[in-house]
């Protein structure tokens, strides 16, 4: 489709962007801290380190890495939560020439073997609270190398020591595990790691813009994650696509200004890791916050010093807004406020209107597109739309039916994109089937383009479901509770959530009359994270099915309307 959205962007927004600006993201990294050297790049636990700190401790990691006998492309698994060490660590596996897979930290250990056998990554960094779970699985893995991080590794001495004790004795947040060095893998202290690399030379990697960078895995419609395969150029035209959006706002701020920039959402998840992106190319400060659910903490964190950029899933802006503190808040600084992951609702975006004066610009991304998609206008005190913006620069939109033919502006199709955002697939598939012939990523959202550029979302082709910004797909779900030896057959749908946007629902048939809630309860637990955990069980005699057995899901949730 042409781009006829371009003629609507808003004033001082390039209709295009260069995607080969930088020759890798080891060279945008080298020149941005090169820079903001004496900015502060992030704060953690009220503990700052500047660009120059983290440009020194993420080459150190390099170093290191580079010692380990790793070859170009190899994987490396990071999987914790957002605490200063992060970003150090992405940043060395980038720098070191080598692919990163972040893991959800609140994986089971189901979830957790599957993606590093699916990468065959062997040198996990791992936050100490989650070694318990690595412990249930590293021997059936290739994991050979474990650097274990202590939560106050990043936060001094004195206060390093305090947090990691309190942690491990007080709020009991450290489950006790086994993990050592044996014959299979071996054990390190990331202190240890980062102090051994100082001494070790670095070497800058020869990398091609089209090298991958990440695999990144998302719901997976098989009953298992996807990898999504994003190279260097993904990631550099993402960040440039995003700058280019907002850099009409940025003129609106005070010279000397040093934006800061609020990371409340997991830097595991797509969404909150491109905020981080283009805060590096812009030299902002991110403000870490380690536990969101803990909104009195939250709350304090936000009060310390003013915030600029503040982006959030629906429920964490609900969360904030319900809170009785937050009038006490200094909203004065604030230029946006992105709403991502999960559709917001009218109701909680003009009660943001009404308590910030900012408005909540909401858009939409995928993880296969580097979390670029469309976006609305940044404007301070703009009116709920319930649309999802326009398409950034860069990318190609169309819209298209079942048989891939391109619908005309206004008609509701399958939304399919491409761009140089856009993944070429995934990580030990064959991927074809996910693109049209001619190229466009199959998105597996309903959608339609209207003649004034912006984009209306309708709904999921499939049957993904999204919990609290999270995608989950019923298959595994289903396969997860079906592997329950008391259940002969089951399924899942979604159910209207005011808190989570869905909740989960399972509809089960016994093979034993015994089986009970509690037990399903405890069978998800250990093997679903809490996201993908059903709310709702319903026992059943039997499913809804076609004339071949496949069940019928419209059905179960016609269903799952009526029982409430």
């Amino acid at each position: 489709m042409e781009k006829f959205w371009t003629e609507k962007y808003p004033a001082g927004v390039l209709k295009e962007v260069a995607s080969d600006q930088y020759p890798s993201l080891t060279h945008l990294f080298d020149d941005m801290f090169a820079n903001y050297a004496n900015r502060e790049f992030s704060t953690n636990m009220e503990v700052s380190y500047t660009y120059a700190q983290i440009d020194v401790i993420s080459k150190n990691i390099s170093a290191w890495l580079q010692s380990q006998g790793l070859k170009k492309g190899d994987k490396v698994a990071l999987m914790m939560p957002n605490v200063n060490q992060y970003m150090p660590i992405v940043l060395g596996i980038l720098r070191a020439g080598y692919v990163v897979t972040s893991i959800n930290p609140m994986y089971t250990a189901r979830e957790l073997k599957h993606q590093l056998d699916d990468t065959q990554a062997s040198i996990l960094f791992i936050l100490e609270p989650f070694c318990q779970v690595l412990e249930k699985i590293v021997s059936d893995s290739q994991v050979k190398t474990v650097i274990v991080s202590k939560i106050g590794d990043m936060l001094g001495t004195a206060k390093g020591t305090l947090v990691n004790l309190m942690a491990k004795h007080v709020k009991k947040a450290v489950p006790a595990h086994g993990l050592k060095s044996n014959s299979q893998y071996q054990l390190i202290d990331l202190k240890a790691v980062m102090s051994k690399g100082k001494s070790l030379p670095y070497v800058r990697p020869e990398q091609n813009i089209d090298d991958l960078a990440f695999v990144q895995y998302t719901g997976g419609t098989t009953g298992v994650a996807k990898g999504v395969l994003l190279s260097h150029r993904n990631l550099i035209s993402g960040t440039m696509q995003f700058d280019a959006w907002l850099a009409p706002t940025y003129k609106n701020i005070k010279e000397g200004t040093v934006v800061n920039s609020i990371i409340a959402l997991p830097l595991y998840h797509f969404f909150a890791f491109m905020v981080v992106m283009i805060g590096i190319r812009a030299g902002h400060h991110f403000t870490l916050i380690t536990n969101p659910r803990d909104i009195d903490g939250f709350i304090k964190t936000l009060a310390t010093r003013p915030f600029h950029i503040l982006p959030a899933v629906n429920t964490l802006f609900q969360a904030l807004i319900q809170h009785p503190d937050i009038e006490n808040l200094d909203f004065s600084n604030l230029i946006i406020s992105l709403s991502g992951g999960m559709a917001a609702t009218p109701a909680t975006s003009q009660k943001w209107i009404d308590m910030t004066g900012t408005a909540l610009v909401q858009g939409w991304g995928m993880t296969e597109t580097v979390a670029v998609g469309t976006l609305n206008p940044i404007v301070a005190k703009a009116d709920f739309n319930g649309k999802i913006g326009m398409p950034l620069p860069g990318v190609d939109m169309t819209i298209r039916d079942d048989d891939e033919n391109e619908l005309p502006i206004g008609e509701i199709g399958e939304i399919c994109l491409k761009g140089d955002n856009v993944t070429q697939g995934y990580n030990n598939m064959d991927s074809s089937a996910y693109f049209t012939h001619d190229g466009y990523l199959k998105t597996g959202d309903i959608g339609a383009i209207g003649e004034d550029g912006y984009v209306t979302l309708y709904d999921r082709k499939k049957d993904m479901l999204i919990v609290s910004g999270f995608n989950v797909f019923p298959n595994e779900v289903e396969g997860v509770v079906g592997m329950h030896p008391k259940v002969s057959e089951c399924g899942v749908v979604g159910v209207d959530d005011l808190k989570r946007g869905q909740a989960i629902k399972v509809f089960v048939v016994k093979s034993d009359k015994s089986l009970t809630e509690d037990e399903i309860i405890e069978h998800c637990k250990e093997n679903l994270t809490g996201y993908k955990r059903p709310r709702y069980i319903e026992f059943c005699d039997e499913l809804p099915k076609s004339s071949v057995g496949k069940i019928l899901r419209n059905e179960l949730r016609k269903k799952a309307s009526i029982s409430g």
